[in-house]
C-alpha cells in the first residue's frame, strides 16, 4: 500500500521552525516532519519535511501561505502551500551519514534515502528542532534499513523523546509491520523537540522519517494521572474486521486527532470468529479530542455460536501501566435494540467494563462508542475478552493500546550549557558522543559523566575523561558545576589555568586529578603561572608578529631586488667604454713611437757650453 503524504517545506541547515499561522487561533496548528524527506502546518495542514535526498522534490498540496524561517538565507521567507510542497535535507539537524534505504514494511514512506549513525560517531545522536509552539504533539519515527549489503541487516537500537527512552528495536523487527515505526504522545513545553537515537551495540541505528504533528491538547485523556509528566507509546492499533490497513488521512480523519495507522486484523486467531462490514453512515464518531474517522466503525469483528468469547492478546512488558481504548458500534443488522446484545469486558482476567449495552450506551445502532480502562500489567501477556451476557456473541470495531510512560527529569540547564562549553573548549572525539541530554534517559547518560539526583533535577558529581588525547583549556564555566565531586583529567594535553573557583573543592572533599597535563597550572598541586594573556591579547600578538614578519620579508625582498638592479646597471656601462678606452690607448702608443729618438744630456753645465772645435 503506497500512500500520498502532502507535505509543507521546512529548511535543511537550522533548527529554526516557524510557522505564522499557529498564531491566529485554536484551528491553526504547526506540523513537522523530519525526513530525510520534515515539517510545519496550518489549518489543513501545511508540512514540512528535511529531506537526506541531494535534491528538493515536490508533491501536490492544496492550503494556504506561510512564513518560515530558511537557514539557507537568513531570512524569513514566505512559502505558499498552493499546489506544490519543497522538501530540503536534514542537515543541521543532527550529525551521521546519508545512505540509501532499503524498506521493510509497505507502511513506511517511499522514500529513498536515510540517515544513520556509526558508533564511531558517538552512542547517542539527536534530533533537536526548536521554535515549536508549545502544545500536544504526535511524534512518531519510521525506519528502515542500509542499503549495503555490508552492513548488519538488522540494528538493534533505543528511542528516547525529550530525554525519556519510548521505545527498543527488537530482534526481528524487519518483518513486522508495526514495528517499522515508534509513536509516541508528548507535551512541549520548552518550544523545542529533542529526538535521540542510542546505540546498544547491535548495528548502527538508522532512520528514514520523522513527523511531529500537533494535535488536541485533550487527546487520549485517560484520567487523573494523564497530563504533561507522562508520555503515551502506541503499543497495538487495530481496526477490526474487512478494513484495509490505513492512516486517518486515508481515512479523510480530522488531523487535530492525530494522524495515526490503524494495522487491518480480520481475526483474532478463532476459527469461529467473523468480519461484517456497513456502508451506513457511523454517528458520534469524529467527536473532539480525539477525532477519530467514521470509516473505522464501519467494520467489525463479531463472535459465533461455536466460540462466543472474543479475545485478543499481545506480549507486554511485565510491571508497565497500560492505557486501553475499545471502539465500539453496533453494525450487525440483527442487532437493533436494546439488549440484544449485552457483554462483560474483562482485562487479564479482571472484569473492566460490566453488562456493556452499546445500543443503551450510544443511543442508537450506528453509533459509536469509546471505552478506556488503565490497567497495571505484572505477567507479559495483555489480554481483553468480551464475554457475552446476553445474547451469545460479542463484538468490537478498533482497539487501541498505549503504555504509559512516567517522563523523566532532565539536567538542570545550567549544567548542561556547562559541559557543551566544556566539550566545545577541548574538543572531545565524536566517538565520546556527548549529545542530548547528560543524564537521561537513566539507560543512556553520557560517557564519563556521572549524575545525581539533586532538588528535582539531575547535576553532574563526576567527570572521568583520563586519557582521552584532549588539547585545549578549562573555560571558566566549568565552576558552574556546582555538584562537582571528582574530575579525572589525567594524561591529556590540556593547557592554561584552571579555573580558580575548582582549587578550594578538595579542601571540601572533592578529587580532582590533572596529573599528565603539563601545560595546566593555577591552583594549589600544580605549577604557578606566568603572566596571563586573554585569548584576544595572545590573538593579537600573534597576529601582530606575523604583519611584522611578513613586512620584513617584503623589505629584504625590495632591498635584493634594488641591489641586484644597481650591479646589472654597472655591469652594462662597464661592458660600454671598454672599446673606446682600448682604442684611446692604442692610438697614444702609435703617435709615440713615429717621433725621432733624442739623446739629451740633461745635465745644466753641458747645455749652456758653447760646442767643442774640430
Amino acid at each position: 500500500m503506497e500512500r500520498h503524504r502532502e507535505r509543507f517545506i521546512y529548511s535543511d541547515s537550522s533548527n529554526k521552525v516557524a510557522c505564522q499561522n499557529h498564531l491566529l487561533g485554536n484551528h491553526k496548528r504547526i506540523m513537522q516532519k523530519i525526513s530525510h524527506e520534515v515539517p510545519m502546518l496550518i489549518p489543513s495542514p501545511c508540512r514540512v519535511i528535511l529531506v537526506t535526498s541531494n535534491k528538493n522534490n515536490r508533491f501536490e498540496i492544496s492550503s494556504s501561505s506561510s512564513s518560515l524561517f530558511s537557514p539557507q538565507t537568513g531570512h524569513q521567507v514566505t512559502l505558499m502551500c498552493l499546489s506544490s510542497t519543497f522538501w530540503y535535507k536534514d542537515f543541521a539537524y543532527t550529525g551521521g551519514r546519508l545512505a540509501n534505504a532499503t524498506r521493510t514494511s509497505y507502511i513506511v514512506p517511499p522514500l529513498q534515502t536515510l540517515r544513520y549513525f556509526p558508533l564511531s560517531d558517538g552512542p547517542e545522536n539527536c534530533y533537536n528542532v526548536k521554535n515549536i509552539p508549545n502544545g500536544h504533539y504526535q511524534v512518531r519515527v519510521f525506519f528502515a534499513l542500509v542499503g549495503d549489503a555490508s552492513f548488519e541487516k538488522e540494528p538493534i537500537f533505543d528511542v528516547s523523546i525529550e530525554g525519556t527512552q519510548i521505545y527498543s528495536l527488537r530482534s526481528g523487527w524487519t518483518s513486522s509491520d508495526d514495528q517499522s515505526f515508534a509513536e509516541s504522545w508528548v507535551f512541549i513545553s520548552d518550544n523545542s523537540v529533542s529526538l535521540c537515537f542510542h546505540s546498544t551495540g547491535h548495528g548502527d541505528p538508522a532512520v528514514l522519517s520523522i513527523e511531529i504533528l500537533q494535535v488536541d491538547d485533550n487527546v487520549y485523556n485517560y484520567g487523573h494521572l494523564w497530563g504533561k509528566g507522562t508520555i503515551l507509546r502506541t503499543a497495538k492499533r487495530l481496526t477490526c474486521g474487512s478494513g484495509k490497513s490505513a492512516f486517518d488521512e486515508d481515512y479523510n480523519g480530522n488531523h487535530w486527532g492525530g494522524d495515526r495507522l490503524w494495522t487491518s486484523i480480520k481475526t483474532f486467531g478463532q476459527s469461529s470468529d467473523q468480519s461484517i462490514s456497513t456502508e451506513n453512515n457511523i454517528t458520534l464518531a469524529s467527536m473532539s479530542p480525539n477525532f477519530y474517522p467514521m470509516k473505522l466503525y464501519q467494520s467489525a469483528i463479531v463472535s459465533t455460536d461455536n466460540q462466543p468469547d472474543l479475545s485478543f492478546n499481545m506480549d507486554a512488558d511485565p510491571n508497565k501501566n497500560y492505557s486501553i481504548w475499545l471502539h465500539f458500534a453496533e453494525i450487525d443488522p440483527r442487532i437493533t435494540t436494546e439488549g440484544k446484545r449485552v457483554f462483560d469486558i474483562l482485562i487479564n482476567g479482571d472484569t473492566a467494563f460490566k453488562n456493556v449495552d452499546i445500543i443503551q450506551i450510544a443511543g442508537a445502532p450506528h453509533a459509536s462508542i469509546v471505552l478506556n480502562k488503565t490497567v497495571t500489567v505484572t505477567g507479559r501477556t495483555l489480554t481483553i475478552t468480551m464475554h457475552p451476557v446476553n445474547g451469545s456473541h460479542a463484538i468490537i470495531n478498533a482497539i487501541e493500546i498505549f503504555e504509559i510512560i512516567a517522563l523523566e527529569s532532565k539536567t538542570a540547564a545550567e549544567e548542561v550549557r556547562a559541559l557543551q562549553t566544556l566539550k566545545n573548549s577541548l574538543g572531545l572525539p565524536l566517538r565520546l558522543g556527548w549529545n542530548g541530554d547528560p543524564c537521561v534517559p537513566q539507560q543512556h547518560p553520557w560517557s564519563g559523566a556521572d549524575c545525581q539526583f539533586i532538588g528535582g533535577s539531575w547535576v553532574i558529581d563526576g567527570l572521568g575523561l583520563d586519557n582521552q588525547g584532549l588539547r585545549g583549556v578549562l573555560p571558566s564555566v566549568i565552576s558552574k558545576l556546582h555538584h562537582l565531586q571528582t574530575m579525572n583529567l589525567n594524561g591529556n594535553f590540556l593547557s592554561g589555568k584552571v579555573p580558580s573557583t575548582l582549587g578550594g573543592r578538595p579542601l571540601h572533599g572533592a578529587s580532582f586529578n590533572f596529573t599528565g597535563n603539563a601545560g595546566l597550572c593555577g591552583i594549589p598541586g600544580l605549577t604557578t603561572c606566568g603572566p596571563h594573556l586573554s585569548t584576544r591579547a595572545k590573538l593579537g600578538i600573534g597576529f601582530g608578529g606575523l604583519i611584522a614578519f611578513l613586512l620584513m620579508i617584503v623589505f629584504l625582498t625590495c632591498w635584493w631586488k634594488r641591489r641586484q638592479n644597481i650591479l646589472r646597471a654597472q655591469k652594462i656601462a662597464a661592458a660600454r667604454e671598454a672599446p673606446y678606452a682600448k682604442a684611446r690607448t692604442q692610438f697614444t702608443r702609435d703617435v709615440q713611437m713615429t717621433r725621432p729618438y733624442r739623446v739629451q744630456d740633461k745635465s745644466p753645465s753641458r747645455e749652456s757650453a758653447p760646442p767643442l772645435l774640430p
